[in-house]
């Protein structure tokens, strides 16, 4: 048993209102599709997201790999706050953007590679996102490891403000500034956040920044999968297991009639 693990808390945290709810959004309020555009997201759940923001006061965010805009599609404009592309775009509680400077020309060279890629390797997918791209490979896990020397090469090539970040089946490069822990720092900074409990949910190592930042927070961490170590507290098995915590703590929360 890694150490991680050794650390795992039994349960799970018994609701407050007084918490501030981030959740990731592929692999934790949907199961994960073998392209983006794939992705099923369950009827209720937009309803669901929409209860926990009035429970909460508002101090409810969506913090995903995903650009805003596809994020208001699936959810049909249920939340007021989340971040998209792991910080690189975020919209705060009053519904005020924020975007870092854009860094899409930097990535000329790296996309013509990845079209290339994808062109002579069938199951693979590029996800252009403007400020990062990614390489999905669910459908061809055999080129992995090839996957992985052409995203290690354009990145190294584009320099040390961009970083590589690995996911289930997936391959980023985006700028180093930003990432999930980030995003919680900058909304706890703010209202409706700020003065409350941070609780992240999560699947993948994309994660564990913000597992790291909401511990130090004194916050409580949850990884939905206990297939690998992780810096989260909680682990619970499956996605369906965290929609229906959420459904139960939406209930719990429910002011009296």
């Amino acid at each position: 048993m890694s150490e991680a693990r050794a650390a795992r808390r039994p349960g799970l945290p018994s609701p407050e209102a007084g918490w501030a709810l981030f959740l990731d959004f592929d692999g934790t309020l949907v199961e994960i599709a073998e392209h983006p555009d794939a992705v099923t997201v369950p009827d209720a759940l937009p309803a669901l997201l929409r209860a926990l923001v009035e429970r909460l006061d508002g101090a409810v965010a969506i913090v995903s790999g995903r650009d805003l805009a596809g994020l208001d599609a699936l959810l049909d404009g249920a939340l007021p706050a989340m971040a998209g592309i792991h910080g690189l775009e975020r919209r705060d509680g009053q519904g005020r953007l924020y975007r870092p400077v854009d860094h899409s020309e930097r990535f000329t060279e790296v996309r013509a590679a990845l079209h290339e890629f994808v062109e002579t390797h069938p199951g693979t997918a590029m996800e252009d996102k403007g400020n990062a791209l990614t390489l999905h490979y669910r459908g061809a896990p055999a080129v992995a490891e090839e996957a992985a020397a052409v995203m290690r090469n354009q990145c190294a090539a584009l320099g040390e403000e961009f970083r590589l970040q690995p996911g289930k089946q997936v391959l980023e490069i985006r700028p180093s500034s930003h990432h999930k822990g980030t995003v919680v720092e900058a909304f706890m900074a703010e209202i409706p956040f700020r003065g409350r409990t941070p609780v992240f949910i999560g699947d993948d190592v994309t994660d564990e920044d913000a597992f790291q930042v909401v511990n130090t927070l004194g916050g409580h961490s949850i990884r939905v999968g206990t297939d690998r170590p992780t810096a989260a507290q909680y682990e619970i098995e499956s996605v369906n297991e965290a929609l229906q915590w959420l459904t139960s703590l939406a209930r719990q929360l429910t002011p009296p009639s």
